[in-house]
């Protein structure tokens, strides 16, 4: 489990490889991760959008990249002291890869975004760590 915290947005990843949704023979690794935003800060806020940097050691040093509003199809807003958790995952071709990334945040009190940023995280098969 990884946590950063940026401008009183606190944001911890939990990962859990997928053996029954994995194929390694196949070059198929199915990894989920769980998400947990929580408002530290005094004022409501709102996920406006996300930014995603994929590395998968199958191809090398490229890194992708995905972008889009939300998070699973939400804008979740959090009040002072809420906290917002989704899940989700990422189809890999290694057995090992990487995910950070960042959220467009709304202030809904002055209406200013900022950037929250989403702590690097591994992604390792099990049999890979041995």
């Amino acid at each position: 489990m990884v946590q950063q915290v940026t401008e009183g947005v606190s944001i911890t990843v939990e990962t859990f490889y997928q053996p029954d949704q994995s194929n390694p023979i196949n070059s198929e690794y199915l990894y989920a991760y769980r998400i947990t935003i929580e408002n530290l800060s005094a004022n409501p806020v709102q996920l406006m959008s996300r930014h995603w940097y994929i590395s998968d050691a199958y191809y090398g040093t490229q890194v992708r990249e995905v972008e889009g509003e939300g998070v699973v199809g939400e804008q979740p807003i959090l009040e002072p002291g809420e906290s917002y958790q989704y899940i989700s995952a990422a189809n890999l071709r290694g057995d090992v890869g990487k995910m950070y990334g960042t959220y467009e945040m709304e202030n809904l009190f002055n209406k200013s975004r900022f950037t929250v940023h989403i702590p690097e995280f591994q992604l390792i098969a099990p049999f890979k760590a041995n």
